[in-house]
């Protein structure tokens, strides 16, 4: 039976290679943009701009909510999804 349905369905192997590789690919996007680390980082250079004086307090302010925000999404995506390891 085995053979007769890789006979039966082989014209569909090319469809199966690209679903395949598409799934591949969401999978290698999804994993950079659910990686702390590089949020991590512009965290600790915005600070360092901050601290240097390059941006006021104002500018600081936003721009960490966002980058909180956005390490609040990923942490909440890693509860949610039993696929990935927690961080």
């Amino acid at each position: 039976m085995g053979l007769l349905t890789h006979i039966a369905t082989l014209p569909l192997a090319p469809v199966r290679g690209v679903v395949w590789i598409m799934e591949r690919a969401v999978e290698a996007a999804e994993e950079r943009y659910y990686d702390p680390e590089p949020v991590e980082r512009e965290l600790v250079a915005l600070e360092r701009q901050f601290l240097a004086g390059d941006i006021d307090e104002e500018e600081f302010d936003r721009r960490e909510d966002e980058l909180l925000d956005q390490l609040e999404e990923i942490r909440a995506h890693f509860q949610t999804d039993p696929d990935h390891d927690a961080r």
